[in-house]
């Protein structure tokens, strides 16, 4: 992965190139026909409301607090903005750039405030209490002396934000400080609500070293001085509640450093953005009505390592390029479904601003990227799959994040999400940001989001990226580069600490969900529980499932070679077997391996293009049959020759029935299908997975003759022979030993059939077995090894 460049492209205009700011869809403009207040000068006698009550001057603010309210550093504004009883009345007072005038309107009550200068605007009206009230605020000028009609003016009527107590409760704030708010996406971020009986929009933000933080957005202009946010005690939580802000506004946080300077910024809780490259963040409600209760309801039937999983992986943005979340529904889960894979694997989904990352470097965490749609869109895809019998998994990424100006990086002017240590923050190998997991609020901000995708996307698995990155504080750094950890080891302790957390907290509050480590190392006990301690001291790491990239890179080198020199390489196909038991595994051919000149699966194979499918075909039916589940990136089920490309994703042509060789792309892709339909009702391929009980080699050591034979066994002991043969003859009458108690086995997978492009060498009938004794058992069969193919056969 590269790391992208910041953004040249910002969401908002300049504040300062306009004087006057548009309408503000939060304010309801008046009707050209009101009465309207005269100029908004400072007046040196008392104004009159309607009712006759003197507006009189309210007591200037103190120097130091007027310089930090202006400049954005001040922690209370709500001490010096809103009403206040004061000895004569109640005191009044906003901040409203620009405005010429600024009246107070409340039951029997319209008197406009005093121009202080600077924005500012207040008055004492004799009253006993704070009553409810509106501003109205005027922008143009009416006066008699400019010539403007009232319909000239811009008179708008708003809320006070400062008339309201905070919005965020004592509990809250209190798991946030201890970092255990598991639902923080609810109490941090920007929420639509109704405060107070008013509606509008609370916003917060966690940013302890700033000296102030202000909300700029669509609605003012992206000026974010009238509203200053208050800082709830010590948490470095800031908040404000906005009155008629709702869904739709685009906002930042315009957050004062503690040098003074400022930043404006995306929220990192955000749950919608713009489209990049825009990078502002949306306020957001979710509306879709699920309808995927009866999935829900089952998913947790049994236990996924016991249940059959087979995984196609997806990159949705060029899966069919162009399409929306919404038509992706029409079209991916009835494919997928066809196929007979049991999941997806969505690649992160997260909004990212470089498309070329392919999702891997995110800055909105919470949000579903806005390419295709709208988090309801996506939760409508989600929601289609499951009513198709799919289940999703997504790619999360909690290793790094990117350096974007406008994200998480140095978030309030100091290092925040990431390590304070530049050699722990810089990540070596993509030019990104490590997280600091050793921090509370840090490591809750992670766990919290894990949670959100499962329980407010109804997302099925996490996969989680680049793990051993995170495990190891020595990870692509060389001496010198890294300190060892407080035990002298170059263990990651904190995000040890953090991956149990999530683990653990996933599978307690989402039951039915998994999580997948890819994980490159023999870090022992990846997927064992938190609890169990291991030989070298530390406690499982939680996961579900794990990638075997051993497997992966080892058979991969195997079936590059020409077949003449495998007998020399026989041993990386069946080294797999030695720690197959060791944590639960999925055999992984994804996006990573038919990328950067890897070359796509099918091209990997030696040999002219017969002999290359018809590897590629055995190499899948070994795949399919070896313990473990699986898992293969689109394109390949149809033998794509061509690497991988985002741009314009898997060349769906080559199934076009005009293309000339479209029946060999279509015969893999049967194949596919097929491997998913005898292995979804065969148990023996899925039930036993984890146990070593449910294998037995029958012969791993033909190495003269490529050959591969294996048992595999259902809990029940029904069992189902596996043989792969990869060489480019055809051998008769090939003997292997098999348990003596069934007296005939049946194929029910060939992958040299002619319907899958191969030269139909089968068994075709039943093969009944000899008392002849063979590879350690009393009784063997006698078969047909077609070249370069995979069988499967099954007692009757």
């Amino acid at each position: 992965m590269t790391a992208r460049p910041p953004s040249h492209r910002k969401s908002e205009p300049e504040p300062t190139t306009l004087p006057v700011p548009p309408p503000a869809p939060a304010e309801r403009r008046k009707s050209p026909g009101r009465e309207r207040p005269g100029t908004s000068a400072v007046a040196p006698r008392p104004r009159e409301d309607p009712g006759g009550r003197d507006v009189r001057a309210a007591r200037p603010l103190d120097g130091g607090d007027r310089e930090r309210l202006l400049a954005g550093s001040h922690h209370e504004p709500h001490a010096l903005l809103g009403a206040h009883p004061v000895r004569d009345g109640v005191a009044f007072r906003t901040l409203r750039p620009y405005a010429r005038a600024v009246t107070v309107l409340a039951d029997g009550v319209r008197a406009e405030l005093h121009d202080d200068g600077d924005g500012l605007f207040s008055g004492v009206l004799p009253l006993r209490e704070v009553p409810a009230y509106t501003l109205l605020v005027r922008y143009g000028d009416a006066s008699a002396e400019s010539g403007a009609s009232a319909a000239e003016a811009d008179e708008l009527e708003a809320g006070d934000p400062y008339r309201f107590l905070p919005a965020l409760g004592d509990l809250d704030l209190h798991l946030i400080g201890e970092g255990r708010h598991e639902e923080l996406w609810k109490a941090l971020g920007a929420r639509p609500m109704t405060h107070q009986g008013v509606t509008g929009t609370r916003f917060t933000v966690w940013a302890p070293n700033a000296r102030g933080v202000r909300i700029a957005g669509d609605f003012n202009y992206w000026d974010g001085t009238s509203l200053p946010m208050r800082s709830l005690g010590s948490t470095g939580v800031w908040e404000l509640f906005v009155p008629g802000i709702g869904e739709g506004a685009l906002y930042k946080f315009d957050i004062t450093r503690p040098d003074g300077s400022h930043t404006l910024r995306a929220d990192p809780m955000a749950r919608r953005t713009e489209v990049p490259p825009a990078t502002a963040s949306i306020v957001t409600e979710s509306h879709h009505v699920w309808r995927d209760e009866e999935w829900l309801a089952h998913r947790a039937d049994r236990p996924v390592h016991e249940a059959p999983f087979s995984v196609y992986e997806v990159h949705l943005a060029s899966w069919r390029p162009g399409l929306t979340y919404r038509q992706l529904a029409s079209q991916l889960p009835a494919y997928v479904r066809d196929l007979g894979f049991t999941h997806v694997e969505l690649m992160p989904v997260a909004e990212h601003p470089f498309g070329g990352s392919w999702g891997y470097q995110v800055t909105g965490f919470y949000a579903p990227t806005s390419r295709m749609g709208t988090p309801d869109d996506f939760r409508y895809l989600v929601d289609a799959l499951h009513r198709a019998g799919i289940g999703v998994l997504v790619d999360w990424v909690p290793a790094h994040f990117p350096k974007d100006e406008w994200a998480l990086a140095r978030f309030d002017g100091r290092p925040l999400y990431e390590h304070a240590d530049p050699q722990r923050a810089e990540h070596p190998d993509w030019g990104t940001l490590e997280f600091d997991y050793g921090r509370t609020e840090v490591r809750n901000f992670l766990v919290a989001n894990a949670v959100y995708w499962c329980e407010e996307f109804h997302i099925d698995g996490l996969r989680v990226d680049a793990v051993a990155s995170m495990l190891y504080l020595d990870y692509s750094r060389e001496e010198g580069q890294w300190s060892p950890n407080e035990r002298g080891g170059r263990e990651n302790l904190d995000a040890v600490a953090f991956l149990q957390e999530m683990n653990a907290t996933v599978y307690r509050r989402c039951p039915g969900v998994v999580t997948v480590a890819e994980e490159s190392t023999a870090w022992n006990g990846v997927t064992r529980a938190t609890h169990v301690v291991g030989p070298d001291g530390f406690g499982g790491l939680g996961f579900g499932l794990k990638w075997n990239m051993g497997w992966m890179h080892d058979s991969l080198d195997y079936v590059a070679k020409e077949p003449v020199h495998r007998k020399y390489h026989h041993g990386e196909m069946t080294f797999s077997m030695v720690y197959a038991y060791s944590e639960n595994y999925v055999l992984p051919i994804s996006h990573d391996e038919v990328v950067h000149g890897k070359r796509a699966l099918v091209s990997k194979m030696p040999g002219d293009w017969w002999q290359q499918r018809a590897n590629d075909r055995a190499y899948l039916g070994f795949m399919w049959a070896h313990p473990g589940k699986q898992l293969l990136f689109m394109g390949q089920e149809f033998a794509q020759g061509a690497e991988w490309s985002e741009g314009h994703g898997p060349d769906w042509w080559l199934l076009d029935p005009s293309y000339a060789a479209a029946a060999d792309h279509q015969g893999v892709r049967d194949l596919v299908r097929d491997l998913n339909a005898v292995y979804g009702r065969t148990p023996a391929l899925w039930e036993r997975d984890t146990a070593p009980e449910g294998f037995s080699w029958v012969d791993g050591g033909a190495a003269e003759d490529n050959v591969f034979a294996f048992l595999r066994f259902d809990a029940a002991g029904a069992p189902l022979l596996a043989v792969s043969h990869f060489s480019p003859v055809v051998r008769h009458d090939y003997r292997l030993g098999v348990p003596e108690e069934f007296s005939a086995w049946t194929e029910v997978l060939n992958t040299d059939a002619a319907r899958y492009g191969g030269g139909d060498v089968l068994n075709p009938e039943p093969v009944k077995p000899e008392s002849v004794g063979a590879h350690g058992r009393p009784a063997s069969l006698q078969l047909t090894l077609p070249p370069l193919a995979t069988i499967w056969l099954r007692p009757v």
